[in-house]
């Protein structure tokens, strides 16, 4: 019924337009000048062409109306090269666009509503950009969608796609750093809507950023009270509790961060950065043995391929407050044995390359891993690739990517469409945004390898520094030691005894350098502060 109702609406739209309109009339009307003159002829030719014209178009809607929506693209897209006049184009792309749609072939719809937008007939250009802003959203496409965010009225746009343009109107805001109107946008999304809970999200990330901590809490406990009977692993609920947890360490509440983090579920993708975040929080609340214990687990072999630099600086740290020089120094040995080689090979590759295909092609073999086919040796580590792949710039751009692809299968196995003029046509246009996409990706790869290297260059910095404090608490502790003075009775972290442990159900067996799955996340550091 909808599709019907669609094209329905068209077609009353093409009886009453001005231009069709005059030109229909002129076929009634009598030649005033005489059979010979000049523009008597043009004029009858003029009309006969527009009424041909509109009736072919009126024919092609009628194909439109019955389903038939192959043949009537193909019929507007012939008609659209004929159209002699700026109106007449504008307003047979417009419906071409509106078919297209109904063909779920929104890339080539897209196309046609730009092109209704750059004629400029005002009575057909807003409709365009709001028909734009619908394939827009539908594709994942940032480039469209600031072209049709950045020309909307929303007094024009129906109440059922306000939803829709104010949540793209808030993602282009909080790009933009205007994190109040972004917020002000999100919040006008109402609570039916399919944007909704990611719009409540987005808006607590506008409030921290303007540091409105409390307001944000609310935000998220809303959230989570939304989802309360989703799965544990519901991937809105893992994210609305990881955006609790560090809205209270933006707080500075090391506590009930601490608290908010431990319920990320460990079988969740969260997980990962939760633990590491969680270590921090410990490490500014002083649980020295609890942050090490969640490196255990961070450092385990099951995530040798991801890219977490900082948190071995930050794991020699907390051996640093405890006086475990002996294990600083491995770590940081540790450190530079992973990420020696690393820093090398993005320092190289960024030198040796400055075409964007060139980084695409490294970042698409991680794709590709990551769907489960084997692919050549990359020139990068794929650590490095695997967590540039994870950026949210990349991944909206493999999303659109596969949009794309999505659209091309369409019409490659529709044999009528795919041999046919429109089909060609619709074709050449996504070849051409999936090569420019993957230039575009490719530049996203090159600034996160940029970034990547300025860190690493820092994070070595921070080493050295780490380093200093190690040699310099070792020679302080030589220094008591040849003093005679030895180690007090009672250290830090050391009233916890390990009968503690087991009369509270765990199991105790010493690590023995083999991790187990199920062990992961369950490991707790027993050692004792060695300060004196």
């Amino acid at each position: 019924m909808r599709k019907t109702t669609s094209l329905l609406v068209i077609i009353s739209l093409f009886l009453m337009s001005p231009a069709w309109g005059q030109k229909k009339k002129s076929l009634n009307r009598k030649a005033i000048s005489s059979p010979a003159s000049g523009k008597a002829n043009q004029s009858r030719t003029a009309g006969n062409k527009a009424g041909t014209l509109m009736s072919q178009v009126q024919k092609a809607l009628d194909q439109g109306r019955s389903g038939n929506y192959q043949a009537a693209a193909s019929s507007l897209f012939t008609l659209g090269r004929r159209a002699s006049t700026t109106e007449e184009r504008a307003q047979i792309k417009y419906y071409l666009g509106v078919v297209l749609m109904e063909m779920k072939l929104n890339q080539v719809a897209a196309f046609q509503f730009v092109d209704v937008i750059r004629l400029n007939v005002p009575r057909l250009t807003k409709l365009a950009v709001e028909k734009l802003s619908i394939v827009a959203d539908g594709l994942g496409d940032d480039t469209l969608l600031n072209y049709a965010v950045n020309r909307l009225d929303l007094r024009d746009v129906p109440s059922s796609n306000r939803d829709m343009i104010y949540f793209r109107i808030g993602e282009v805001k909080m790009k933009g750093k205007d994190f109040n109107s972004a917020e002000n946008s999100f919040s006008r999304v109402t609570s039916g809507s399919s944007y909704y809970n990611q719009a409540l999200f987005n808006r607590g990330l506008a409030l921290l950023e303007q540091n409105k901590t409390n307001e944000a809490l609310s935000i998220y406990r809303g959230l989570l009270s939304i989802r309360s009977k989703a799965s544990v692993t519901d991937t809105n609920r893992v994210a609305a509790q990881l955006a609790l947890a560090r809205t209270y360490y933006q707080q500075g509440n090391w506590e009930l961060a601490i608290e908010a983090y431990s319920q990320v579920p460990r079988d969740h993708v969260l997980w990962h950065d939760a633990l590491f975040e969680q270590s921090w929080a410990m490490l500014r609340a002083a649980r020295f043995r609890s942050a090490l214990s969640n490196f255990q687990s961070l450092h385990s072999s099951y995530y040798e391929d991801f890219y977490i630099p900082e948190s071995l600086l930050l794991r020699a740290i907390v051996y640093l407050y405890i006086c475990k020089y002996d294990e600083m120094e491995k770590v940081l040995r540790l450190f530079e044995k992973t990420y020696g080689p690393v820093s090398t090979r993005v320092r190289d590759f960024i030198r040796n390359h400055n075409d964007s295909s060139a980084y695409f092609q490294e970042i698409d073999k991680a794709h590709q891993v990551k769907k489960g086919r084997e692919v050549a040796s990359t020139r990068l580590p794929y650590l490095v690739l695997r967590h540039i792949h994870e950026k949210g710039d990349v991944k909206r751009a493999y999303s659109y990517l596969k949009a794309l692809d999505d659209e091309k299968s369409k019409i490659e196995t529709s044999f009528g469409v795919r041999n046919s003029s429109i089909g060609q046509y619709a074709l050449k246009i996504i070849s051409n945004r999936k090569r420019n996409t993957q230039l575009a990706i490719g530049d996203m790869v090159k600034a996160h390898l940029l970034n990547m290297r300025t860190e690493l260059r820092d994070l070595y910095e921070q080493a050295g520094f780490i380093r200093y404090e190690m040699i310099d608490g070792k020679k302080e502790s030589l220094k008591k030691r040849m003093a005679g003075k030895d180690l007090p009775e009672v250290t830090v972290d050391e009233d916890v005894e390990r009968s503690f442990f087991v009369q509270n159900g765990y199991e105790y067996y010493p690590f023995q350098g083999e991790y187990w799955h199920d062990e992961v996340g369950n490991y707790h550091y027993l050692g004792k502060s060695s300060c004196e």
